[in-house]
């Protein structure tokens, strides 16, 4: 039993994270095939009708390259500043633009610093730490409200699924700068502490009757 015991849990750990990855690229390839919409419609029947998959990554890449190209050059970027400022004179849409730009801007600037820091607090009370991540500084009316000393904007993920999380701000001195990678902290927190960043620590528990 204990053999087969075993070998059940070695074909999980094979498999479990074979069937997700899976899932996940195929749930991405079906997504991004969406675009083959704008293909001619003879098209889209002759790749429906000999089931052809995958295509719509590479279209997609095509368009993400085609625009960025455009954007770089001087008539795309001032196409792009006449497009950004008729969108923002749209009510509603003008809102919903500016918060989402505002944040893609951050995290994909090349020269933002959104989670390019892993910092360890103590959160949620002292003597308990974590690791988080600092997106940025408070300013304005905020920063003169938290007085002259410096503050950093921190998010604090949850775990398993760090797509959840809490945005505080916490005193520079309160925050521990750490040598490893953003990935590196997302790992550690997805596996809830168990893939060690720099190798496999094994920590003695000792029970509170021995």
């Amino acid at each position: 039993m204990l053999a087969l015991r075993k070998w059940l849990l070695s074909g999980l750990l094979v498999i479990v994270p074979l069937v997700i990855t899976l899932g996940v690229l195929n749930w991405i390839i079906g997504t991004l095939d969406q675009t083959l919409w704008l293909l001619p419609e003879q098209w889209q029947v002759w790749l429906s009708d000999h089931k052809v998959r995958g295509l719509g990554v590479l279209l997609t890449l095509a368009i993400l390259l085609v625009v960025g190209a455009t954007a770089s050059n001087f008539v795309g970027k001032r196409l792009l500043g006449w497009g950004d400022a008729v969108v923002r004179r749209i009510p509603v849409v003008r809102s919903i633009y500016s918060s989402v730009k505002q944040v893609s801007d951050t995290l994909f600037s090349e020269n933002g610093n959104a989670f390019r820091t892993a910092v360890l607090v103590q959160w949620p009370r002292e003597g308990v730490w974590t690791i988080a991540f600092v997106t940025g500084a408070p300013g304005n009316e905020v920063a003169e409200h938290l007085g002259e000393e410096e503050f950093l904007s921190v998010y604090v993920p949850t775990t398993p699924n760090p797509t959840g999380g809490y945005f505080v701000m916490l005193k520079r001195s309160d925050c521990i700068e750490l040598k490893m990678s953003v990935d590196e902290a997302l790992k550690y927190i997805v596996s809830m502490g168990v893939v060690v960043p720099g190798g496999p620590t094994t920590v003695a528990v000792k029970s509170s009757n021995s």
